[in-house]
């Protein structure tokens, strides 16, 4: 019962493994005692990756040092097991320099390095107070020292002190070199998942391309893109990408696979020259003299030439021109929607103008959009940091659940379900999962976790707000995906809502973000997302009207 509460039949089901068998309460006794250990092991191994998944705790205050328990969170998330942990604990508990750390454990000459890389980031986190002088320079209008931008854990030191100018990347050298290794072996797996899966190749696959993402990522999404079609950059003497090279089938050892290329508003307009660069990549692969059964480009384009479309090579897709946004975020903040289609159509309306060379600038093109979400097997969309996932804004649901609602929509067979694929920027190598398995995932460490949910009330006013979002998130997330696991709600309004110091907390920090979290709690049960007690159900009623009290200011 205590599995089943925290969901854990969902991520991996009481049964022997590749088998539909499901065990109950009743028959687990007869189970094979290796086939039972088995399971076992294979639900340690899912909770000690949970246990170790990193994630931000609390939300950052500006200038403010961090303490030594903090230096040494990062320290471990970014050395993971290279060094041992007295000596990460002697590291960020002190100033003394790597000298006196590596004489005092008598380090071996592997570990010297290592000790004097975590003093120099030790000693780059303690300069956190300069965030403000930095800020306080650039408010005077006084020059602030550059920086490249990024995320520790998967850029390194150099990102660091915090308080300086940031700058991204040279738009003509994206994807850099790293990002074109990792989005390979992204592209790789994510083709070899669904092979395993399907026993085929999937034709379409719609790829996010964000523009911060795309920043922070140097273009690994962009890599993935391109690896997908079978194409690579093609550099200049300097080393600047002049085009996207088609690499041969004989080469690339499978077809090439169509892609659906959604471009978030920043991206659109941050990087013309690539959209370009991959419109004219997409028309050769279309024209490429291939048999259609190895170039699912070529083959698309022909049957929607067939078909009497005009640019039947358009795949790149996003906002009119100026305009941001799918706005189904709006429509689930607001609770103005009644079914998952709905929101499907909503993000196709928003996202049906083409983009690429010449005048092909925001053309809207609905029926090409339309034809190629038909043939869509799968939706990737990258995750750039370990500070935001999938649960913690609604861009992610408002756009990627929501095109995986249109995809399905427009296919409307019982073959209609679409996968989607979900990439994880920061940390090792590239390891796609599921969507469904990252948002259990997501839920289990960060909104589900009581030392999330505590650092996140202790923040005030702020804190209660981010809950709050995320409560919105789940909800979006239900109605676009139908991801909707009575375990979530349940834990939700333990944590939040039926736990009275969380909840006074809550209430006196910010009223309106409680009340919200109570408000998607109560709107989950009445759309069948959650099938809570009704006992459950009259508390949160309760809580609801008082909060609602408290706002209005009626003396009770």
């Amino acid at each position: 019962d205590a599995a089943r509460w925290g969901g854990l039949e969902k991520a991996l089901p009481f049964g022997p493994e590749g088998t539909s068998e499901a065990w109950t309460a009743e028959t687990v006794d007869s189970v094979d005692d290796e086939v039972f250990t088995g399971y076992i092991e294979r639900l340690y191994q899912y909770l000690q990756v949970v246990e170790q998944r990193l994630f931000s705790e609390g939300l950052h205050t500006l200038g403010q040092e961090p303490t030594g328990a903090q230096v040494a969170s990062y320290l471990s998330a970014y050395f993971d097991d290279k060094l041992p942990a007295s000596i990460i604990d002697d590291v960020s508990h002190s100033h003394v320099p790597a000298e006196q750390v590596i004489e005092a454990h008598k380090a071996a000459d592997d570990l010297k390095p290592l000790i004097n890389e975590a003093a120099l980031i030790r000693d780059k986190l303690l300069q956190t107070p300069q965030e403000i002088s930095g800020m306080l320079r650039a408010l005077n209008g006084e020059y602030v020292l550059p920086a490249t931008g990024g995320d520790l854990l998967r850029d390194g030191y150099d990102v660091l002190p915090t308080g300086r100018n940031i700058h991204a990347l040279d738009p003509y050298r994206m994807p850099s070199a790293g990002a074109w290794e990792r989005g390979s072996i992204a592209a790789q797996k994510i083709v070899e998942q669904h092979l395993a899966k399907h026993d085929t190749y999937p034709e379409t696959v719609a790829v996010m391309l964000w523009g911060l993402d795309a920043i922070k990522t140097r273009g690994e999404s962009l890599a993935m893109a391109l690896a997908l079609v079978g194409a690579r950059p093609e550099r200049e003497g300097t080393g600047r990408i002049v085009r996207f090279e088609l690499i041969p089938l004989e080469e690339l050892g499978r077809p090439r696979i169509d892609i659906l290329a959604n471009l978030s508003g920043i991206f659109r307009d941050t990087f013309p020259n690539i959209v370009e660069l991959l419109d004219d990549c997409m028309q050769r692969a279309a024209a490429a003299a291939e048999p259609t059964d190895m170039n699912f480009v070529r083959k698309h384009s022909l049957e929607m030439e067939e078909q009497g479309l005009d640019n039947a090579t358009a795949r790149i897709f996003s906002n009119p021109v100026g305009d941001y946004g799918s706005m189904v975020n709006e429509r689930v903040g607001t609770a103005d929607w009644q079914d998952t289609e709905e929101l499907g159509m909503t993000w196709q309306s928003r996202n049906s103008f083409s983009y690429g060379r010449g005048s092909e600038k925001g053309v809207s093109r609905p029926e090409v959009l339309q034809t190629l979400l038909k043939s869509t097997d799968r939706i990737v969309q990258q995750i750039d940091s370990v500070e935001y996932g999938l649960t913690d804004i609604q861009e992610y649901y408002a756009n990627t659940g929501a095109m995986k609602a249109a995809a399905e929509t427009v296919r409307g067979d019982d073959q209609s379900r679409v996968d989607c694929t979900i990439v994880e920027a920061f940390g090792g190598e590239p390891d796609p999962r599921d969507l469904e398995a990252t948002l259990r995932m997501e839920y289990r460490s960060k909104l589900l976790n009581p030392k999330w949910a505590n650092a996140m009330a202790n923040q005030g006013s702020g804190g209660a707000y981010e809950i709050s979002q995320r409560m919105t998130a789940m909800v979006g997330w239900g109605g676009t995906t139908g991801f909707a696991e009575d375990w979530t709600y349940d834990q939700a309004a333990q944590t939040y809502a039926l736990d009275e110091e969380m909840a006074e907390k809550l209430r006196n920090a910010n009223p309106e973000a409680f009340r919200n979290v109570v408000k998607r709690m109560l709107e989950a049960n009445g759309r069948g997302m959650w099938n809570a007690d009704p006992a459950t159900i009259e508390r949160l009623q309760a809580l609801y009207q008082e909060t609602e009290d408290k706002l209005e200011g009626v003396d009770l």
